[in-house]
């Protein structure tokens, strides 16, 4: 492997003042987001929204890298340009998802592993061939009664790794998501408990795998309580977050590209906002989402090619939202400021 190339890519993704568009959704979820706004979801309509995000003017102020699609990757803009070359001629990342999703682990109801290593290796190096610089790998875990198990953690935690040393073998940098789910009524120390439990456990698979940690990303999840729960205050989230990486991240990891993981557009950069704000140590504390960027994007398009100039607007806006929440700088009155086009 490339540890120069690899090292510089991840510096590069969690680069001050800019986070990673997650524009990976599989066809069931960006059919749920389209039926939301009453548009068929077809391989036309997916690439011309996705071509709405990808060619607003600007936007690579804010936004070091995109995570694409298996579809997305294939797929073409104007003037017959690739879409991993139409981000990198703007000075962004492109990625790529390469897992095949999370399926119930066998004798472990409730509990799922995710799929996708077989055949990875080869398919890294046609996603490279296609403009890929870096990839990721979903796990989820769930709270619930008895859940999650030991196994089941450590199994997502064994995949992980796998999965993050063919991704460096390919010299592409791997993004490791373990996501503590926000499903349940569970509070904000259950989750913080679970979270330490399961980056203990790839942290732990990561270094028996040999990964280099300069190299690679964290995608986590913000320490949240779940969502039939009250909510916890931005505050409350930044310090039981920085609490578990300080016990568990190593110090030459690059940086966190947190997920939004359910919360909403604003409470997603407030909560990014009071971390940085918090943190003390060397790591970047970033923000790799999807429907927290993407939510405004979708209502203001609505399927309609007259609206491509809102829906540009409204993506632009809430990357930059989330660029002054990288530094701490974030305030409700910086929403307003872009309401009257400030």
């Amino acid at each position: 492997m490339n540890t120069e190339e690899l090292k510089k890519i991840a510096q590069s993704l969690v680069v001050p003042g800019k986070g990673i568009l997650a524009a990976d959704e599989s066809e069931g979820t960006i059919k749920k987001r389209f039926d939301v706004i009453g548009v068929e979801s077809t391989e036309e309509n997916r690439r011309l929204y996705r071509e709405i995000l990808f060619t607003t003017p600007g936007v690579e102020e804010f936004i070091s890298g995109v995570i694409l699609f298996d579809e997305t990757i294939r797929q073409k803009g104007p003037e017959e340009k690739s879409f991993s070359q139409i981000l990198s001629e703007k000075g962004i990342i492109p990625g790529i998802k390469v897992d095949k999703g999370a399926k119930e682990m066998a004798n472990f109801p409730g509990e799922k592993v995710t799929e996708g290593l077989d055949g990875l290796r080869e398919r890294l190096v046609e996603y490279k061939e296609l403009g890929a610089k870096f990839s990721k790998w979903r796990a989820v875990i769930t709270i619930g009664e008895g859940i999650p198990t030991r196994a089941v953690i450590d199994s997502n935690a064994e995949a992980l790794a796998r999965f993050a040393a063919l991704s460096q073998e390919a010299d592409l940098v791997p993004v490791v998501e373990p996501e503590v789910l926000i499903d349940g009524g569970h509070d904000i120390a259950k989750c913080e408990e679970v979270t330490y439990q399961t980056l203990k456990s790839v942290f732990t698979a990561l270094s028996r795998h040999k990964i280099y940690i300069p190299g690679m990303l964290l995608k986590p999840n913000m320490i949240l309580p779940g969502k039939e729960n009250e909510k916890a205050p931005p505050e409350a989230i930044a310090a039981s977050t920085l609490r578990v990486f300080k016990e568990v991240l190593p110090e030459d990891l690059p940086g966190v590209v947190f997920l939004s993981g359910g919360q909403g557009p604003e409470e997603a950069t407030a909560n990014l906002n009071a971390l940085n704000l918090k943190n003390e140590y060397l790591w970047q504390l970033s923000f790799s989402y999807g429907r927290a960027l993407q939510e405004p994007v979708l209502k203001a398009w609505a399927g309609k090619g007259e609206n491509k100039e809102a829906a540009q607007k409204a993506f632009y806006h809430r990357a930059r939202m989330n660029s002054l929440a990288r530094s701490g700088k974030y305030s409700p009155d910086s929403e307003k400021e872009g309401e009257n086009g400030n």
